[in-house]
C-alpha cells in the first residue's frame, strides 16, 4: 500500500478546477491550476500530516465528490466519475478556506508543514503571496463569498488544528 498524497491531491485539485473554473486562455488555466493544487497540496498534508495517516486514508478511502457536487449544483456525467471517489471533502473545504485567505494559508504553511512528515516540493508563493496576475487567473477560485459554501464545512476544524499548532510553537 502506498504512502502517496498524490491522487487525492490530483482528484481534489481537478474537482476545484471544474467547480471554479478559470476564465480563458492557458495562461490564466495554469497560474489557477498551480494555485489549486498549492492549495490542496497544503489542505492535504495538514489533513494527513503522518504516512500512518495518509496509510489509513488509503485503505478507508476519501470521502468523494456527492456532497460537493451537490453543493455546488454539478451533475457529473456518467463517465466523468472515478477520479470523483478520490476527491477529499475535508482536503478541499480547507483549501478553499486557503484559497480565500492568503494570510491564512502563510499561517498554515508556517505552523503545519514543518510537523508534517510530507515533504512538499515546490514554494507556495501564489498561493500565500499572490500577485495581481494571480488573483486575475483564478476569480472564481479567490471569490471568498464564492467558496463560503465549500469553506465552511470544515472550516472550524482547520480553525482549532491551526489553533492548537500555534499554541506549541515556540
Amino acid at each position: 500500500m502506498t504512502d502517496d498524497l498524490t491522487p487525492v491531491i490530483a482528484a481534489s485539485t481537478r474537482w476545484l478546477l471544474a467547480a471554479y473554473p478559470a476564465p480563458g486562455g492557458a495562461l490564466s488555466r495554469a497560474l489557477a491550476e498551480a494555485q489549486a493544487r498549492q492549495a490542496v497540496t497544503l489542505a492535504a498534508t495538514l489533513r494527513h500530516p503522518t504516512r500512518v495517516d495518509v496509510l489509513l486514508l488509503h485503505l478507508l478511502a476519501p470521502s468523494g465528490s456527492d456532497r460537493l457536487d451537490w453543493l455546488t449544483g454539478c451533475e457529473p456525467r456518467p463517465y466523468d466519475t472515478a477520479w470523483r471517489t478520490w476527491v477529499d471533502e475535508t482536503v478541499v473545504s480547507w483549501a478553499a478556506c486557503l484559497l480565500a485567505d492568503p494570510v491564512l494559508a502563510a499561517r498554515a504553511a508556517q505552523q503545519a508543514l514543518p510537523a508534517s512528515e510530507h515533504h512538499t516540493t515546490g514554494g507556495l508563493r501564489r498561493l500565500t503571496d499572490p500577485g495581481t496576475r494571480d488573483t486575475e487567473a483564478a476569480p472564481l477560485l479567490r471569490h471568498p463569498d464564492l467558496l463560503e459554501d465549500i469553506a465552511g464545512l470544515h472550516r472550524p476544524q482547520l480553525m482549532e488544528l491551526l489553533s492548537a499548532e500555534g499554541a506549541e510553537l515556540p
